[in-house]
């Protein structure tokens, strides 16, 4: 099971404000994401599941600004592929506030 955050940035949109892209990328998560967890941050989102499964979901998600009139979109994208253990969302903060 793979952890991934992505933060989807279209660049050259005239505003600063890049709420109304983050909605129209939320919705598409909530329509495309069968089988797949994931949390809305104030920076980025993070998705739980299938690596595969959630690459392609993010290939879906860069798409949006576009079909939103944005020009240019960055897409930063970090993986944690753990495979020796399931290491869920859950987990890796209780592991941490285990330790405070």
């Amino acid at each position: 099971m793979a952890v991934v955050e992505i933060s989807i940035v279209p660049l050259g949109t005239g505003t600063t404000s890049l709420s109304t892209y983050v909605a129209a990328c939320e919705k598409e998560l909530r329509e495309n994401s069968e089988g797949l967890k994931y949390e809305l941050t104030a920076m980025g989102t993070i998705i739980e599941g299938d690596l595969d499964q959630i690459l392609q979901l993010v290939r879906r998600l860069h798409e949006v600004p576009f079909n939103s009139d944005a020009k240019r979109v960055s897409t930063l994208i970090r993986i944690d592929d753990r495979r020796d253990k399931e290491a869920t969302i859950e987990h890796k903060v209780k592991a941490v506030e285990d330790k405070l």
